[in-house]
């Protein structure tokens, strides 16, 4: 089992609480979560991501509970097993693509994967604008710029929070296309968060939040 989690709560305040279902998701399986807004969605991927911390239960990733490490040693577990495909993509404006991509090897090994960057950017066919400013690009394609620097540490665990919400039909599936084709080259876990209720017929291992 790839991730696992247990009895996962996570408090705002009093008015704001959410309990969590168990989660179980293996390498190179996609797990959909979804729910209307205010749910928890976006939450649950956090508390995955170890960019929240929950006030009880256990987020297992590869036999490690995440909760248990140091904000230290979580930085380095998230940026070697973790790859985050945030809603909004934040780019370094002035940096290229390519650049980008290669910033998130660098940042999680202190080595610069430009050949990996590039082979990714190809395979999602994005090879012509690699030397192009993020901004330059459409969102189909900025999407498909988070995939990759998402990927470029072939992660264990792929999160990826309303990765189609702002793209048509057609971009929309190829975004999911991808993203399960991806996870299986990489034989990571795939969790999507969103309320994009074209995506339900696409995935069937789901967990609704209501």
């Amino acid at each position: 089992m790839m991730l696992q989690t247990k009895n996962l709560t996570f408090f705002y305040n009093k008015d704001t609480q959410f309990e969590f279902p168990e989660l179980k998701c293996n390498p190179s399986e996609a797990l959909l979560i979804t729910g209307n807004s205010g749910k928890g969605k976006t939450t649950l991927l956090h508390l995955l991501a170890g960019l929240l911390r929950p006030k009880d239960g256990e987020i297992i990733i590869e036999n490690i509970d995440i909760i248990s490490l140091s904000e230290k040693q979580l930085d380095q577990f998230r940026g070697k097993n973790i790859g985050l495909i945030l809603q909004q993509s934040h780019f370094i404006a002035s940096m290229t693509v390519l650049e980008n991509v290669v910033l998130a090897s660098w940042l999680a090994t202190g080595k610069k994967a430009v050949q990996k960057a590039e082979k990714l950017l190809a395979e999602l066919d994005l090879e012509n604008q690699k030397h192009k400013l993020p901004s330059q690009l459409s969102i189909g394609q900025q999407q498909r710029v988070s995939i990759a620097r998402a990927l470029i540490n072939e992660p264990k665990l792929l999160l990826a929070d309303e990765p189609t919400s702002s793209l048509d039909d057609e971009n929309a599936f190829k975004v999911a296309d991808l993203l399960e084709k991806l996870s299986k080259e990489y034989k990571a876990a795939l969790v999507i968060v969103t309320h994009d209720s074209r995506l339900k017929n696409k995935f069937s291992n789901q967990i609704n939040l209501n």
